[in-house]
Order: structure tokens, then C-alpha cells, then sequence
């Protein structure tokens, strides 16, 4: 082969793993959309859906517009550094000078984002990365179903996929990161820095959005607001475990002239041992959650996405029989925890603050006494759990809760964040996009929206409940 071909495979090969591995990303977006609208009731199915839909244009512009910078330009600030940007001077040291060059390339006008031959990689990332970033802001789309407004669900989306998660990858997620080389901490697969953040997140904007009216009763009781499509549910969270393979085979790092693949903190990893890890993890999760919840549908596959995270923090590094422990643990823990959220009145529709923020939060902390003393490279410290518990605090709670609670606290102060009580009872199909998913279902009440503009009675005994 020629020197010219073996330059061309070196590059087209990482490059291609990037690409694909993003498309498959793509699933997880699919899996979102069948997973919420099947869980949403038939009159609010639509806006569940084009809600989710609007995630990937909301976050995929502002992120090409300001969080790709964010990530390449916070990992020394506040505590190693200033923020990088045109003012900086790459002279300051060699490893500014270093970091420099990602920053200049994730600038919205830079020409390695534009069509060209000279740079293969570095687009490339920025689709993969755009996908976590909307994978970031889907986890919290589902929590807030049949009673936010899309416009303020779209301000909260950006500033989660396109600046806290960032924020929280630049430090701890980056070879860079002050979290990671002041710290030690650890996450492979960003268990902490996407699922902890935007779990946590959610559970700050869940506390100024309120429950749905009829969640719960006269006595401050929860009842259940049954899916409309259980099946449809369960479909979507497939397709999200089968994107999920492809999430975590897009943390390895491997570029041209690597002879093996790295974590993004540079040790060693091995494409196989995701498969391995994955696959174990989603099924211990399945029959931790199975048994925990005594067969109910919805805990247990949402058991294996509980596993999968739970353990992504630390698969690089992790036996296959650790994963299987602390997948079944957490997927047992985890519909307990959803059970004990609801009765402290907060209306998650679909658990995403149990199976992502209470699993990212200790998945990322286990790591710390699980694999305490793993060495990550000279003069970085060693994995250890004040490095872990320090670094998950400030993904959960300064980059999660906190900003997730005063975003929406402000758009409820401006009237911007919750529906009327007319249009939550009609339902959002109509207050929102004017037509129903299962208009012949409803014909009636289609009909006279259509023909009068008048309001729709509420139609079910759900709708006629007190708050």
C-alpha cells in the first residue's frame, strides 16, 4: 500500500467511526420521540412530540452558535485559568498555546466547520458532541409533558444542551478540565456530566412547573395518568438503548496515527469492552428493575437504561462482573426513588430524575471507591471519591439544579413557563397545533374545533380533577 493510501485509511477510518456512530446517535432522538408521545395522554400526543422534534433545531443551532466554543473554552475557568477566546494569548504556556488551536476551531465562523479538504476531524466532532447535547436536553423534555409552554421549554433546552452540560464537559469531560486534572474525576461515560446534570436539572424546573391537574388528589395523594401507548413507550426506550451503544462507543477517542483507543482522558480503552459493558449492564438493569418493581413494564425497561448509565461512568475501567453488580443495585434502587419523588409532590411524567439524575449522580460517585488508586497519567491525581463526590456535586447541583430552577423560576415570574388550565385540560394537540393525533378518536370535539374556534370540554374523569 502507499504511503499516500495509508494516509487516507488513517484518516477516513476515525473520521467514518465518528460520522457513523452519530448517525446511530440519531436513534436515541427517535427513541425520545416514540418514548415520550407514548407516554403522553392521546389529546397531547402531537405537541409531545413536535416538542421533542424542536429539541434538535433548538439545540443544534445554538449549539454551532456558542457551545462548541463553551466546551473547548472553559476548561481552565475559574479554577486553573480564564476563559478562552480571541483575547486570549496562546503564549501565556504551552499548554494555552495547545488548547488554542480547539479553540480557534470551534468558533462559528471558523473554517474548520466549513467545507474543506485540509480538516476531517474536527466537524466531525461537532456532530458527534451536538448529539450528546440534544441527548442532553431530551432527558429533560419528557419530565415536563401535557403542561409547558414549547417556547419555554426551548429557552430551557438551550441553556441546558448548550451551556450547563457543556460547562460541565469542558471541566470534567475534557483532557483540559481543571475537575479532571486538579481532582482526578473520572466519567467515561458522562454519567455525572450529561445524566446527573440534566437530571438534577429537571428536578429544579419540576419544582416551579407544578404536577399536572388530577395528578394528585384532595389529600395531596399521587394517582397515576396512565400512557396512552405503553407498547409505543417501550419501543422508544429501545431504540434509545440501541443509540446508547453508539453514545458510548463515541467517547473513545481515536484519531489518526493512534495505534490504540484512549478515553478522552487519554488511559487506555477498548471498543470491545463496550460491547461487553453495555450488553451486561442493560440486562442486569432489566432484572434489577423487574424484580424491584414486581414486573411493572415501564420500571423494567427503564431498568436498563438505569444500568447502562449507572456503570457508564467507569466501563472503561470496570470488570464485567462490577458491572453487572452496580447495574442491578441501581436499577433496583431506581423505581423506589421515582415512587419517593412522587410523593413529595413532583410530577415526573417519565422518571427522568430517577433514572437519570439519581443514576448519573451515583454512578459518577461510585466510581470513586469502586476503582479508588486507578493511576490517569502523570501529574493528574488518581481516581479517588473526594475527586468523584466533588466533581458529581458540581455537575447535580451547581450545573444542574441551581440553573434548571432559576431559569424556570424566571419564566414563571414572566408567566412564560406553564399553560393555562384551558388549554392543559383541552389539551395540547389543539391549544398548540390546531389538530389532534387521533382525531377518530375524538370526532366530535375535532369537529367542533375546527368549525367554531370554541373551547373543548374536558373529556375525561382525569381532566375534571381538582389540582
Amino acid at each position: 500500500m502507499s504511503p499516500e493510501a495509508q494516509e487516507f485509511l488513517g484518516t477516513f477510518v476515525p473520521e467514518s467511526f465518528y460520522y457513523w456512530s452519530s448517525v446511530f446517535m440519531l436513534l436515541i432522538h427517535a427513541g425520545f420521540l416514540a418514548y415520550e408521545g407514548g407516554a403522553s395522554r392521546t389529546k397531547n400526543v402531537l405537541a409531545t412530540m413536535v416538542k421533542n422534534l424542536l429539541t434538535l433545531a433548538s439545540v443544534g443551532l445554538g449549539f454551532f452558535f456558542f457551545g462548541w466554543w463553551v466546551y473547548n473554552a472553559f476548561p481552565f475557568f475559574p479554577l486553573t485559568g480564564g476563559i478562552l477566546g480571541p483575547w486570549t494569548n496562546p503564549q501565556q504556556s504551552e499548554t494555552i498555546a495547545t488548547a488554542m488551536t480547539y479553540v480557534d476551531a470551534s468558533y462559528p465562523w471558523s473554517p474548520a466547520l466549513g467545507p474543506n479538504t485540509a480538516d476531517h476531524m474536527t466537524g466531525v466532532f461537532f456532530f458527534a458532541f451536538a448529539l450528546f447535547a440534544m441527548t442532553t436536553a431530551s432527558i429533560l423534555s419528557g419530565a415536563l409533558i401535557e403542561r409547558v409552554k414549547i417556547g419555554a421549554y426551548l429557552v430551557m433546552s438551550i441553556v441546558l444542551g448548550c451551556f450547563t452540560w457543556v460547562v460541565a464537559a469542558a471541566w470534567g469531560w475534557n483532557a483540559f478540565g481543571w475537575m479532571f486534572t486538579q481532582l482526578g474525576y473520572h466519567d467515561f461515560g458522562c454519567a455525572g456530566v450529561v445524566h446527573g446534570v440534566s437530571g438534577f436539572f429537571t428536578l429544579g424546573v419540576l419544582l416551579n412547573l407544578g404536577p399536572r391537574i388530577g395528578k394528585y388528589d384532595a389529600n395531596g395523594k399521587p394517582r397515576p395518568i396512565l400512557p396512552h401507548n405503553l407498547p409505543l413507550t417501550m419501543v422508544g426506550l429501545m431504540l434509545i438503548f440501541v443509540g446508547f451503544y453508539a453514545f458510548l462507543a463515541a467517547c473513545l477517542i481515536y484519531l489518526p496515527g493512534y495505534e490504540k483507543e484512549t478515553t478522552i482522558y487519554g488511559t487506555p480503552m477498548t471498543l470491545a469492552s463496550i460491547g461487553v459493558s453495555t450488553t451486561l449492564a442493560l440486562a442486569a438493569g432489566l432484572v434489577g428493575a423487574y424484580v424491584s418493581s414486581k414486573g411493572d413494564p415501564f420500571f423494567t425497561i427503564s431498568g436498563g437504561l438505569a444500568g447502562i448509565i449507572t456503570s457508564g461512568a467507569g466501563m472503561d475501567i470496570y470488570h464485567p462482573s462490577i458491572v453487572i453488580i452496580l447495574a442491578f443495585i441501581a436499577s433496583f434502587l431506581m423505581p423506589k426513588v421515582i415512587v419517593a419523588i412522587e410523593k413529595f409532590g413532583i410530577d415526573d411524567a417519565v422518571g427522568a430524575v430517577g433514572v437519570h439524575g439519581f443514576c448519573g449522580l451515583l454512578g459518577s460517585v461510585l466510581v470513586g471507591f469502586v476503582a479508588a488508586g486507578y493511576p490517569q497519567g502523570e501529574g493528574i491525581p488518581n481516581i479517588n471519591p473526594i475527586g468523584q463526590i466533588t466533581g458529581a456535586l458540581i455537575c447535580t447541583i451547581l450545573l444542574g439544579f441551581i440553573p434548571g430552577y432559576a431559569t424556570s423560576w424566571i419564566l414563571k415570574k414572566f408567566n412564560l413557563l406553564r399553560v393555562s388550565r384551558e388549554e392543559e385540560l383541552q389539551g395540547l394537540d389543539i391549544a398548540d397545533l390546531g389538530v389532534e393525533g387521533y382525531p377518530e378518536y375524538a370526532t366530535p370535539s375535532f369537529v367542533t374545533h375546527v368549525t367554531s374556534r370554541e373551547s373543548i370540554a374536558p373529556r375525561s374523569s382525569t381532566d375534571l380533577a381538582p389540582e
